[in-house]
């Protein structure tokens, strides 16, 4: 991995001719866009003059067809230049830089034109020429040799990835950008394909879609993997990118991968999904992990209410703070029924931590949880190692989904715990201090092929992360009394607070004297208590509004397990203060659970059913911990002694 960072380490070297003229936030407008058209150059270097010669005459305005370069100039590819400079021959005519190079942008197909267009790159020509900087840019690209000869498309998408990182952090712009380490995505696709028989058929069409697609990493590593298995396969790379930036490098990669043009677009997948009916074979993603949806939230809320089930977020909706899950809902949405003729779709997101438990039951997070194990969605969740991103040290989980699982997997969900499994890195990168092996990678793909029990791998029913919530009540028992506490807090309650200070000094004389009427003695009878409050307040001659009576008795009364019980309507009365909510497995029987769990020990505690709330989380950790009980005191004690002993001998040579 290394050479592939010290060819980006050499391209952002351009940012020592920058330097001064521009501001560190404006290096990578000027880098990336250069890096994109450098490649293009390169790969379309050896076609170039049949080109040239196919050409020649043509209308200048209209693209060349690809089927008639394919034919005349041997030229394999769904975009062409017809400018008779390359980035080569412009350095030798320096007088004309600014206009030739311009000239040779604008020679472009159409398809390619639009790439630069995002980096507003003839304003970019423009600054540079004013600053004399253009021809020495120029000139530090042409020492990098960028052909798919020297540096294939992984290497590239590696050298694409690590200049926005480094750009990202020249702009402190770190929150949500994390990129997603080629290792990661092979394991991502490795599990995707994993007993895919039908992938070996002759010419068989298969359909790959990434709703947040970078610089197309996830898509070119399962284009490779997927002809690495069946060459004659034709794969369809289709995407989505909200960032201009890696927008265009990654429309730059898909077409020099021979992909048609409107297979990648630019927007956001949350507010103005692309391919709205089309649905995928494959889905590969890695959303922003912890981003704010407010932006998206007006269009992604209307579409919740009014296409629900039919829309993409019918389960429901997230916090506002954390959007992940809507893109797992989206990415759910645009896999193959199995219906299909080619079955259902498949698919794999990485997440954080937070969709697997963060809110409770009726929570818009447990709702989507619960949809999707009942649907029998989700088939497996991989737990990573910290430290895998380049932007963040978080743990992070990658959910296989499968709309058509085997027998043998249906209503089953496999946890696999992977979070020991990476070597440590000779220099980090970023965050990133961990990677997994190309063992690793294969080690865990065999687990989710085996799919049995073992230490790092358990299997379990799709009930036994659901559960309900019950609420349980207690009756409200009360004994009432004057003591100076309570009647110290019966004045400070809001109501009384509003009083104007002569009548909260009659206030408080009346409940003075109520207490002293009283003796001290406690009531465990709320109509007698009431009784004395009244006469007390009339032997002062205070007039007590009904509302403020209510309030004074509630809170000069206390709970008591021996006190007056109240009641409504023939029920008992619940108390607020005592009520309390357990979580019950989904396969247990409240009212079971409540005779051995609760009754035992508040005995007339009962379920209030209609606020009971169905939910769903997935304790991820909890079922891979393995308890190690703390060494005996003996132990200690021992290694103590051990300690003391040597620092005792210490000391005797110091006094020697």
């Amino acid at each position: 991995m290394s050479s592939n960072f010290n060819h980006a380490s050499f391209i952002w070297s351009a940012a020592d001719l920058l330097r001064g003229t521009y501001k560190q936030h404006q290096y990578g407008d000027i880098i990336l866009p250069f890096t994109v058209l450098s490649r293009l150059d390169a790969v379309l270097a050896p076609t170039k003059q049949a080109v040239l010669e196919a050409t020649k005459g043509l209308d200048p305005d209209v693209d060349p067809s690809p089927g008639m370069l394919r034919a005349k100039a041997g030229h394999t590819y769904s975009f062409s230049n017809r400018s008779n400079h390359d980035l080569k021959s412009l350095q030798g005519d320096p007088d004309n830089l600014e206009q030739n190079l311009r000239d040779y942008v604008n020679s472009f197909s159409s398809n390619v034109r639009d790439i630069f267009e995002k980096y507003k790159f003839e304003d970019t020509i423009v600054d540079l020429a004013q600053n004399d900087l253009l021809l020495q840019i120029l000139q530090h690209f042409a020492k990098v040799d960028l052909h798919p000869k020297a540096v294939d498309n992984e290497k590239m998408g590696h050298i694409f990835e690590e200049l926005i990182r480094k750009f990202a952090e020249a702009s402190n712009e770190t929150a949500g950008e994390h990129f997603t380490p080629r290792e990661v995505v092979k394991l991502m696709v490795s599990i995707l394909l994993a007993n895919e028989e039908d992938l070996m058929t002759p010419g068989i069409v298969r359909d790959v879609y990434d709703p947040t697609a970078g610089t197309g990493g996830m898509l070119s590593v399962a284009d490779d993997e997927i002809k690495a298995m069946n060459g004659s396969a034709q794969v369809n790379l289709l995407g989505q990118e909200l960032n201009g930036a890696s927008y265009a490098i990654c429309k730059a990669d898909m077409v020099v991968k021979g992909q048609p043009i409107d297979n990648i677009v630019n927007g956001d997948t949350l507010m103005n999904p692309a391919f709205k009916n089309r649905t995928f074979h494959y889905g590969l993603s890695n959303p922003p992990f912890g981003v704010n949806w407010q932006k998206q939230r007006e269009a992604v809320t209307s579409e919740h209410e009014i296409a629900g089930f039919d829309g993409r977020f019918g389960a429901g909706l997230p916090r506002v703070s954390d959007g992940s899950m809507l893109f797992l809902m989206h990415l759910i949405s645009k896999l193959r029924e199995p219906s299909d003729s080619s079955g259902g779709g498949k698919g794999a997101i990485v997440l954080n931590g937070s969709p697997l438990f963060t809110g409770g039951a009726g929570s818009g997070e447990s709702n989507i949880r619960k949809w999707i194990l009942d649907n029998d969605y989700l088939e497996t969740i991989v737990g990573l190692p910290t430290d895998m991103f380049y932007n963040t040290g978080i743990s992070t989980y990658v959910w296989i989904l499968n709309k058509d699982k085997p027998a043998e997997r249906r209503n089953k969900v496999q946890l696999i715990d992977a979070t020991e499994m990476f070597v440590k890195m000779r220099k980090s990168v970023g965050s990133k201090r961990k990677e997994l092996s190309d063992d690793h990678i294969v080690e865990i793909t065999k687990l989710y092929e085996q799919f049995e029990e073992s230490d790092v791998s358990k299997i379990f029913d799709v009930t036994d992360f659901m559960y309900r919530t019950i609420t349980l009540e207690r009756p409200m028992k009360r004994n009432y009394g004057f003591t100076p506490e309570r009647i110290e807090r019966a004045m400070a309650a809001k109501p009384v607070t509003k009083l104007d200070e002569d009548a909260q000094g009659r206030l408080l004389e009346v409940l003075e004297a109520a207490g002293v009427d009283a003796g001290g003695e406690l009531s465990f009878s709320r109509t007698e208590f009431q009784k004395q409050l009244m006469a007390a307040a009339n032997g002062k001659g205070v007039a007590l509004k009904p509302a403020l009576v209510k309030m004074l008795v509630d809170e000069l009364s206390e709970h008591d397990d021996d006190g007056e019980l109240l009641t409504k309507a023939g029920r008992p009365v619940a108390d607020a203060a005592l009520r309390d909510t357990e979580n019950v497995p989904w396969n247990e029987d409240i009212d079971e659970y409540l005779e051995r769990e609760v009754k035992p020990f508040v005995p007339d505690a009962w379920i209030d059913e209609s606020k009971s709330r169905e939910g769903a989380e997935i304790q991820f950790t909890r079922h891979f911990y393995n308890y190690v009980p703390p060494r005996s005191l003996e132990e200690i004690d021992a290694d103590l002694d051990e300690v003391l002993g040597r620092i005792r001998a210490r000391l005797e040579q110091v006094k020697a």
